[in-house]
C-alpha cells in the first residue's frame, strides 16, 4: 500500500501543468542534443544547470532527467540515418542501424529503437520506483564510517570502470578532491586554497567546473575534428515494423532491458557499457552472428533498449544512498545542493514527494518521447543541417552568461574558460574528465564523514574497521584496486575498452 501511496503522491506533482511542461522542454532538448553530434548530455545538462536556478527544486530536478534520458533517446536518430552517434550510448546502434537505413528500411530501425527504449525506460523507472524505499531504510542504518567507506567504494569503482589508464584514473580522482577542499574549512571557516581572494572563499562553483570541463573542453574538441556528416535528403517513411521485426526483436528488448538495468547501477558510465555488452550478448546467442553489421533488427533493438534501461536505474545510488554513479549523476548531486537538497537516503524521508515526482516523471517523459518523436523525425533531420561552425559560438556564449549569473561574477567566467582549457588539455593526453568532477562532488561529503567519524571515535582511525558494514566495504575497495593494477586483469581491460 505504501508504493501505491507512493506513486499516488509522484503522480500529484509530476503531473501538474508546470512539471509537465517542464518534463516536457526536458525530453524535448534531451532529443535534440542526442541528435546533435558533438553535445552530449553531460555537457548539455552541465551549460543548463544555471537555468534551473530559478526553478522549484521538483521541476528542475524533473527537466534535467529529462534532458538525461532524451538525449539516450535522440542518439539513435543520427546514428541509423547518418552513421554518426549523437552521444556515446548510441555508438553501437550504427553498426546496424545504418545498414538498415541503407537497405531502406530506416522507418523501422527508428520504430524499433522507440519501441525498445520506452519499453526499457519503463522498466527501469519501475525498478527504480520498487528499489527506492527498501535501499533507502537499509542505507538510513549507516553512520559516518559507513557513508565515509561507501564514498571510497564509489570512487575507487569509477577509477575501476574508467577508460584508459588506472593511474590517470587515479590521478584525476586525486585533483577533484583539491578542489573540492578549495574554500573555507567545513568545521573552523579558515580559508584553504583561496589565495586571499574574497571570490573563492565558498570554493570554486561546480557549475564552473563542470561547464568549463565538459561544455568548453567539448567545444574545443569539436573545432579540431573536421565536419563529416551527410546531408540527410528524402523523407523516412513506413514506420511501422512488420511482424517478424517485432517477433526477431522482442527477445532482444528483453535482455537489453535486463543487461542495462543491472549495469546501470554501476558507477562509471553504466549506459555506454551496457549498450555494448547487450549487443555482444545478442550477436553471440544468435543463431547467425554474420547477420549483426549487416543490418540485424535486434542489433538495434538490444543496445537501444539497454542504454535507456541503465539510464534510469542510474537513479537507483543517487536517490537511495547519495552516491552519483556517472558524470551525469554527478551533476544532478550538484543541481540537488544548489537547490538546497542534502543528498543522501534522508532525502526519501524527509521531501518523499521531490523523489517520487522525479520517478513517476521518468515514465511520463518515456511517454511524451514515444508520443513526440516519431512524428519529429523530420525536424531532427532538418537539424543536422546545421553547420558545427553556427552551433559552438551559440554555446560558448551561453556558457559565458550562465557561469557568470552563477554568482554574478566576472572571475566564474574566467574560471570557466580555465578550467575549458584544462579539460581540453586532459582529453588530448587520454585523462577522462568524469572521475574528476565525481571526486569534486563527493569530497565534501567524503570529508565531513570522516571527519564525523574521528570525532565520534575521539580521534581513533580503527572505527572504520571496528565496524564490521564499514571494514567489508573497504575490503571491497581494497580489492577493486588491487585488481584493477594487476598486469593480467589491466591488459584485459585494456582489450575491452579497446573494443
Amino acid at each position: 500500500m505504501d508504493f501505491i501511496a507512493n506513486l499516488a503522491l509522484g503522480f500529484s506533482l509530476a503531473a501538474s501543468p508546470e512539471n509537465l511542461l517542464l518534463c516536457m522542454v526536458g525530453v524535448m532538448v534531451g532529443t535534440m542534443v542526442g541528435v546533435l553530434p558533438g553535445i552530449g548530455p553531460v555537457a548539455s545538462i552541465a551549460i543548463l544547470l544555471p537555468v534551473t536556478f530559478g526553478l522549484p527544486p521538483v521541476g528542475a530536478l524533473i527537466m534535467l532527467a529529462g534532458i538525461y534520458y532524451g538525449a539516450q533517446y535522440g542518439g539513435s536518430t543520427t546514428s541509423i540515418l547518418v552513421n554518426i552517434p549523437g552521444e556515446a550510448s548510441s555508438v553501437v546502434t550504427t553498426l546496424d542501424g545504418f545498414q538498415m537505413a541503407q537497405q531502406g528500411r530506416a522507418g523501422p530501425a527508428l520504430a524499433i529503437a522507440a519501441i525498445g527504449s520506452f519499453i526499457a525506460g519503463t522498466a527501469g523507472t519501475l525498478l527504480v520506483a520498487l528499489l527506492g524505499e527498501p535501499l533507502t531504510n537499509v542505507a538510513l542504518m549507516f553512520g559516518a564510517p559507513e557513508f565515509f567507506s561507501l564514498m571510497l567504494v564509489g570512487l575507487i569503482l569509477a577509477i575501476v570502470l574508467a577508460s584508459g589508464s588506472v593511474l590517470k584514473a587515479i590521478a584525476m580522482i586525486f585533483v577533484g578532491l583539491l578542489l573540492s577542499t578549495i574554500g573555507a574549512d567545513l568545521q573552523t571557516g579558515v580559508p584553504r586554497l583561496s589565495f586571499g581572494l574574497m571570490e573563492l572563499s565558498e570554493g570554486v562553483s561546480f557549475v564552473v567546473i563542470a561547464m568549463g570541463m565538459f561544455g568548453i573542453a567539448e567545444v574545443l574538441r569539436n573545432i579540431q575534428s573536421p565536419e563529416q556528416r551527410g546531408i540527410v535528403r528524402g523523407k523516412v517513411s513506413n514506420l511501422m515494423p512488420t511482424r517478424e521485426d517485432l517477433r526477431q526483436s522482442a527477445g532482444a528488448i528483453g535482455r537489453g532491458t535486463v543487461i542495462g538495468s543491472i549495469l546501470g547501477v554501476l558507477p562509471g558510465g553504466g549506459a555506454v557499457m551496457s549498450s555494448f555488452a547487450a549487443y555482444t550478448f545478442e550477436k553471440r546467442i544468435s543463431r547467425d552472428p554474420s547477420r549483426f553489421g549487416k543490418g540485424a533488427i535486434e542489433g538495434v533493438a538490444a543496445p537501444e533498449s539497454a542504454n535507456n534501461a541503465a539510464a534510469q536505474t542510474a537513479f537507483i545510488p543517487l536517490l537511495t544512498l547519495g552516491i552519483p554513479g556517472n558524470a551525469v549523476m554527478a551533476l544532478f548531486l550538484g543541481a540537488m545542493t544548489m537547490q538546497g537538497i542534502v543528498p543522501g537516503p534522508q532525502v526519501m524521508m524527509i521531501q518523499p514527494g521531490l523523489v517520487w515526482a522525479v520517478i513517476v516523471s521518468m515514465w511520463i517523459g518515456n511517454v511524451m518521447l514515444v508520443i513526440l518523436n516519431l512524428p519529429l523525425i523530420g525536424i531532427w533531420v532538418s537539424m543536422l543541417r546545421v553547420p558545427y561552425r553556427l552551433l559552438f559560438p551559440a554555446i560558448l556564449i551561453f556558457c559565458c552568461i550562465g557561469a557568470y549569473a552563477v554568482n554574478n561574477s566576472s572571475l566564474d567566467t574566467i574560471l570557466m574558460g580555465l578550467f575549458g582549457l584544462i579539460g581540453y588539455w586532459l582529453i588530448r593526453h587520454d585523462f577522462e574528465p568524469a572521475p574528476l568532477i565525481l571526486a569534486l562532488v563527493l569530497g565534501p561529503l567524503l570529508e565531513e564523514n570522516l571527519r564525523r567519524a574521528v570525532i565520534i571515535s575521539n580521534g581513533d582511525p580503527t572505527i572504520f574497521l571496528t565496524r564490521p558494514l564499514s571494514a567489508v566495504l573497504l575490503v571491497v575497495a581494497v580489492l577493486l584496486l588491487a585488481v584493477s593494477i594487476l598486469p593480467s586483469i589491466r591488459k584485459r581491460r585494456q582489450q575491452v575498452f579497446a573494443e
